[in-house]
């Protein structure tokens, strides 16, 4: 009898070792990759206040120098208002087109459907230079300039599928019951989309349009392609400045891009809680009905 409990409790002993040994082991491993995140972007930021004219770490001394010549560089003020009309119009576009498809696929069964959803999550997987210079050669063919319009449609493209996820994940956590009854009492389809459906898609509509604005703005490489001198956005700016220059400025400017993407996604999460847009937390009511 002592034997057998003798056993027991080593057997259990051994499971708690290999418990806190897994515990231990992922907590290590999650803080081992924040470091591989975050410490580059801490230097870039901190290296963005050395007085010296050459990017280094750690700084000397403490100047705002760079910040302000950053802000005041004119290629960097274009790009920036290129970015946001071609973002703007981007992520408008793709919420209209995105939502449209995301409520036809989960809520309709139609030949081609599965097709249709793995078309437009096709961009996931493309890599996005292949995209840009796919649209380059068909413009170029075509004779067309690479205006704004190729830069926004390209944009579309790669942001459609994020709209997608937002949107269906809010059809999945939507209460069918209540469209269900405005129609049993008499509400048109039209009006039950409007003042029933579109109300309740109202945080997937807000943070896809958001996420989309935020990934068009900062998308570089299909960018690279398809934009000229008149049309460069932000990050191709960026990326012919730290071709020609080695000083501070382009840390200065990361450290603003990155401060002002964390406080727009801060307001957002407050505002329309990213965790449900984004699957990780569920409304209440789920998705019943149909």
């Amino acid at each position: 009898m002592s034997a057998s409990a003798g056993a027991a409790g080593a057997r259990r002993r051994r499971r708690d070792a290999a418990g806190t040994l897994r515990r231990w082991g992922g907590r290590l491993l999650v803080l081992a990759l924040l470091a591989y995140v975050l410490v580059p972007v801490l230097v870039a930021c901190v290296a963005a206040f050395d007085t010296r004219a050459v990017t280094a770490f750690p700084p000397r001394d403490l100047t705002l120098r760079w910040f302000a010549q950053a802000l005041a560089y004119e290629d960097f003020r274009a790009g920036a208002a290129n970015g946001a009309i071609v973002s703007l119009a981007a992520s408008t576009l793709a919420l209209a087109i995105g939502a449209a498809a995301a409520y036809a696929i989960d809520r309709y069964r139609f030949p081609g459907r599965r097709f249709l959803e793995a078309l437009l999550a096709a961009p996931l997987i493309v890599p996005h230079f292949v995209l840009g210079l796919g649209a380059l050669i068909l413009v170029a063919s075509a004779g067309l300039p690479r205006g704004f319009a190729l830069v926004i449609a390209v944009h579309v493209v790669l942001v459609l599928p994020f709209v997608i996820r937002s949107v269906h994940i809010s059809l999945r956590n939507a209460d069918r019951r209540l469209e269900d009854a405005a129609m049993a009492l008499g509400a048109r389809p039209w009006r039950v989309l409007w003042t029933v459906t579109l109300p309740s898609l109202a945080p997937g509509l807000a943070g896809g349009w958001l996420f989309a604005a935020v990934l068009s703005f900062n998308e570089f490489t299909a960018s690279l392609f398809v934009t000229s001198q008149r049309t460069q956005t932000l990050p191709v700016a960026m990326y012919n400045y730290v071709r020609e220059y080695a000083d501070p400025s382009m840390a200065a400017l990361s450290a603003l891009y990155i401060l002002a993407t964390a406080a727009l996604l801060i307001l957002a999460d407050r505002l329309i809680g990213l965790g449900r847009v984004l699957g990780t937390e569920h409304a209440e009511g789920g998705h019943a009905g149909g």
